[in-house]
């Protein structure tokens, strides 16, 4: 290993990534790693870690590699490795264009839920394609102190329990997992959003993500929250034929998430590079087994 590894640190409606360009994949990031790099204290801090990696040197990627140059390999603050991040591809993306391996317009990125498109619009906000939402049968309650809400159920490649309340507050500190039920309707943990109405088509939440606590954003989180809104409120596009738009506000800012007739959720909204230098690689094998 290297002296120094190069890093970034970026951010979409405040959820903040650090970011690792590691084109040929020779950067070891075991869980541990990537735990103490995102470590708000003794660390860089972030609520994940982007691992930029060229599909075709990575072996979960390499069967998108036709399809995608790029694999985010993403992790959760505590090291994990996750399915996806909506806010991570927008960072991702622009990154990407920053390092000059992408222009304006277009592209594809590889995520272990598969390819997203992604645009880079001239006026600096990024839309993803997030593919479609699936929906779980079965009831699922979320708890907190003495209160409990029936949620929604929503997999955006990842797990969503999406929860509507009368007031934000009463999701709690969120630094801990809300209790969710039954439990074997999340084996691997969930991600669960407390969601509160703002108006028309607009609504505003808060989230707790799997593997890093309450974040100031969480873009699958937003699209789970747009997909169980519409089916509340009676306009499920694949019924009336016409998207369905929602203004999802994030303690980070504000995201526009538009699902389609067809079932393809879109994603929008800002994505910031902050801050680049190296990782003193002899600092980090103190903070790491």
């Amino acid at each position: 290993m290297s002296t120094r590894i190069a890093f970034l640190k970026g951010h979409g409606t405040e959820n903040d990534f650090v970011i690792v360009p590691d084109p040929e994949n020779t950067v070891d990031l075991p869980p541990a790693t990537a735990a103490a790099l995102c470590d708000r204290r003794a660390g860089i801090g972030g609520d994940g870690l982007l691992h930029v990696v060229r599909s075709a040197a990575h072996p979960e990627a390499r069967s998108m590699a036709a399809e995608a140059e790029w694999f985010m390999d993403y992790r959760n603050g505590d090291g994990s490795i996750a399915e996806m991040c909506g806010n991570g591809v927008r960072v991702f993306a622009r990154y990407l264009q920053r390092a000059g391996h992408v222009a304006e317009g277009d592209l594809k990125v590889a995520t272990r839920a598969g390819v997203k498109s992604v645009h880079l619009d001239k006026e600096g906000d990024v839309t993803v394609g997030m593919g479609r939402a699936l929906l779980p049968e079965g009831d699922v309650t979320v708890t907190v102190g003495e209160r409990s809400w029936p949620a929604r159920n929503v997999n955006m490649g990842n797990p969503h329990a999406v929860a509507f309340v009368a007031d934000l507050d009463h999701a709690g500190h969120l630094y801990d997992p809300p209790p969710v039920g039954p439990p074997s309707a999340y084996p691997d943990g969930v991600n669960v959003e407390f969601v509160v109405d703002r108006g028309l088509r607009h609504v505003a939440l808060r989230v707790h993500e799997r593997g890093s606590g309450e974040t100031r954003s969480c873009g699958t989180g937003a699209c789970a929250v747009a997909v169980a809104a519409a089916r509340r409120d009676g306009v499920d596009p694949a019924v009336t034929g016409v998207p369905a738009t929602y203004t999802v506000d994030v303690p980070g800012g504000r995201l526009v998430i538009t699902e389609h007739p067809d079932g393809e959720i879109e994603m929008t909204g800002p994505a910031v590079i902050v801050a680049e230098g190296d990782i003193d690689t002899a600092w980090l094998e103190t903070m790491t087994p």
